[in-house]
């Protein structure tokens, strides 16, 4: 083995220690110098200043959470075509067409979420 490679080796597992290090030590400087006063209070249920009303679990509708994964699909999709677009005169045709099959699979599940009525407040 290559003694530079294991030099490097030696660098990041003293890097890796010393993030440890650093952690454990925050983690214990809380548990140290934090308050400690637990009362029934702070194990209350408290939304926007109101006091809770009822009990503590509700029913959700599920299209919630399917707005929900629809955004995080198309939000992931724009994390994937801004670089892209950055870079696109190095890639050519090839990576047109591929960046065309991409989107077009997102606007078949667009297409199939519409048609399925998903995207229908209701």
């Amino acid at each position: 083995m290559d003694t530079s490679r294991l030099g490097e080796y030696a660098t990041f597992g003293v890097l890796l220690l010393v993030g440890c290090a650093f952690v454990a030590a925050a983690m214990a400087a809380n548990a140290v110098l934090r308050p400690s006063a637990p009362c029934a209070a702070k194990g209350a249920a408290y939304e926007c200043g109101v006091d809770p009303v009822g009990k503590d679990w509700a029913q959700v509708q599920i299209r919630y959470y399917v707005y929900a994964f629809l955004f995080v699909l198309f939000a992931v999709e724009a994390v994937f075509l801004f670089p892209w677009a950055a870079v696109f005169r190095a890639f050519g045709a090839a990576a047109a067409v591929e960046m065309g099959l991409f989107v077009g699979v997102l606007a078949l599940g667009l297409a199939y979420a519409w048609r399925k009525g998903v995207l229908r407040w209701r």
